[in-house]
């Protein structure tokens, strides 16, 4: 088994914007329905804010604007995946998640030179699916926020 394990690994699919990412299976604590977010002063862009979860604060990170995508539909239906780094819990605002896909790592293609140089910091690479290409998101990279902008004088 550990063998069969080396040679494959669990991507949890989700949709944002049109796009298909995978997030590594061991990577996600969780997937929750939409919940209250409140708002943190001075926070980076892509930080949404905070939500409560089972008594815990989880940081919101907003994947559209990490990566540079349209704001999603106001009222549109949205979900939030859970993800850990760092003993810290972050809640990835997404628009669906679909199925654990458990793929051959020999089948991982490496980022085309085509894609933004800020998706390419962020992806380990995609697979190619039915009709669609899946891009795998490093969490660690990913959640690697972007400094404080500086006011201008």
């Amino acid at each position: 088994m550990a063998a069969e394990d080396a040679q494959t690994q669990g991507l949890v699919s989700i949709k944002v914007g049109g796009e298909t990412f995978g997030v590594p299976v061991l990577s996600v604590q969780d997937v929750i329905a939409p919940v209250r977010i409140d708002v943190v002063p001075l926070a980076p862009p892509e930080v949404a804010g905070s939500l409560n979860l089972r008594g815990r604060i989880v940081t919101a990170i907003d994947i559209r604007k990490r990566m540079g995508m349209p704001a999603r539909d106001e009222g549109a239906p949205h979900m939030s995946v859970i993800v850990e780094r760092s003993g810290e819990l972050y809640a990835l605002q997404v628009d669906d998640v679909g199925d654990v896909l458990w793929l051959a790592t020999a089948e991982q293609e490496p980022a085309p030179i085509t894609l933004s140089p800020e998706w390419r910091a962020v992806c380990d690479g995609l697979y190619r699916l039915e009709g669609e290409l899946m891009l795998v998101l490093n969490v660690e990279r990913f959640l690697t926020l972007s400094p404080p902008q500086q006011l201008a004088a």
